[in-house]
């Protein structure tokens, strides 16, 4: 995945402004000069990061409420992507409503990055014949696509593949082994 120094930038801030945040200031030894390149957190809630005390490092205080925000989401939507894998009920190409944020913050990533391509790999249980589990896994499969396409993603940057019953994720017959089994895969590339 390729960032933009920008976003980069944002990712940073907002990951210095949760841990300022989330520090505790009760310390008796903070206007004690301890020789850090980092400096406590101030009155505003910010932190400076990498200052010489002239506040030229970064600084989180400097972030509107907007683009706290934003980085906010687009933390969100890098954590929601990490999510690759969906799964699907039984004899169906459905997708579930638990899945949909996450597809929709692929769909976007694929937006902001034409260049970004993916297979959706469909997969089904071993209940049914194997033509129909083939069949099972492709309409999975273009659930997927159709969804990601309707939500930004470009019908070029996107493959589907069945697999049908061929490639378990988990090998038995319990009714756990075989939900896993049912899923669509997103594989960038």
């Amino acid at each position: 995945m390729k960032f933009s120094a920008q976003s980069k930038a944002i990712a940073m801030l907002f990951s210095v402004g949760l841990i300022a945040g989330c520090s505790s200031t009760g310390n008796p030894m903070e206007d004690a000069d301890v020789g850090s390149d980092v400096s406590a957190v101030d009155q505003q809630g910010g932190s400076t990061v990498y200052s010489d005390g002239s506040r030229d490092g970064v600084s989180s205080a400097q972030l509107s409420d907007e683009e706290r925000m934003a980085a906010q989401q687009q933390s969100q939507q890098m954590a929601l992507r990490d999510v690759t894998v969906f799964y699907f009920d039984f004899d169906t190409a459905e997708i579930n409503a638990e899945s949909r944020d996450v597809l929709v913050a692929h769909a976007r990533y694929l937006s902001a990055n034409p260049s970004m391509n993916v297979r959706l790999e469909g997969h089904a249980d071993d209940r049914g014949t194997s033509e129909y589990n083939l069949a099972l896994g492709e309409r999975r499969a273009n659930a997927v696509q159709r969804f990601l396409i309707v939500n930004g993603a470009s019908r070029g940057q996107l493959e589907t593949i069945s697999y049908g019953e061929e490639k378990p994720a988990v090998q038995g017959m319990s009714d756990s082994a075989r939900a896993q089994n049912r899923r669509v895969e997103l594989i960038f590339r």
